[in-house]
């Protein structure tokens, strides 16, 4: 009895480190630069963020965005109700990275796990964001302003940083969603960073 107890839970150990191995389980990521929400929920420049202070790179969610994806006004959670915290404006008191219009920019993200990756895309809002609101998709500009194809390829190492220009002729605050395509998932990860014009 001992010996078939033993073997029960040898195998479902193996199991559970079958099922953490592969799937979303195995790939998580965040945009550092600029700063997301989730990472200044992270590194304790903004407080109350609840779960998400301590997983910023779980912000996971149906990937297609934005013909599919996360609905209206929980976009910036990944459409899970454990970030909800990313959704809420706080009044538009988000801090927010200074940009200008057509600069050159390094984007960085920080990965906790690598995956196989279709692509990145970076989207920004339109003159009708209103950031005292939670994020819809009429407010963002149809198209990403940047997308950094990887065809499959998992990122090589555990930061990696984009270049893209910042589009030019906007004014005041905006936001930039950054979404990371997973090849092998029906997911993607999501992350809004505050900007200044």
């Amino acid at each position: 009895m001992r010996g078939k107890l033993g073997a029960v839970v040898i195998g479902l150990g193996v199991f559970g480190a079958c099922v953490l191995a592969t799937g979303s389980a195995s790939s998580h990521g965040y945009i550092s630069q600029p700063p997301s929400r989730q990472a200044l929920c992270a590194d304790g420049t903004v407080d109350d963020c609840g779960d998400i202070q301590y997983e910023p790179q779980s912000v996971e969610g149906p990937k297609g965005f934005p013909a599919a994806g996360p609905p209206d006004g929980a976009i910036c959670s990944g459409g899970n109700s454990r970030f909800a915290q990313l959704d809420d404006p706080r009044g538009g008191q988000w801090p927010a990275a200074q940009l200008t219009g057509g600069q050159a920019y390094d984007f960085s993200w920080t990965f906790t796990a690598r995956h196989a990756t279709t692509d990145f895309e970076f989207f920004i809002t339109n003159d009708s964001y209103d950031p005292s609101r939670p994020l819809t998709r009429a407010e963002l500009q149809p198209q990403p302003f940047l997308t950094v194809p990887y065809g499959g390829r998992p990122p090589s190492s555990d930061t990696v940083t984009q270049q893209g220009t910042i589009p030019t002729g906007l004014t005041g605050r905006h936001l930039i969603l950054a979404v990371w395509n997973i090849a092998d998932t029906g997911n993607a990860f999501y992350a809004c960073s505050d900007v200044q014009f």
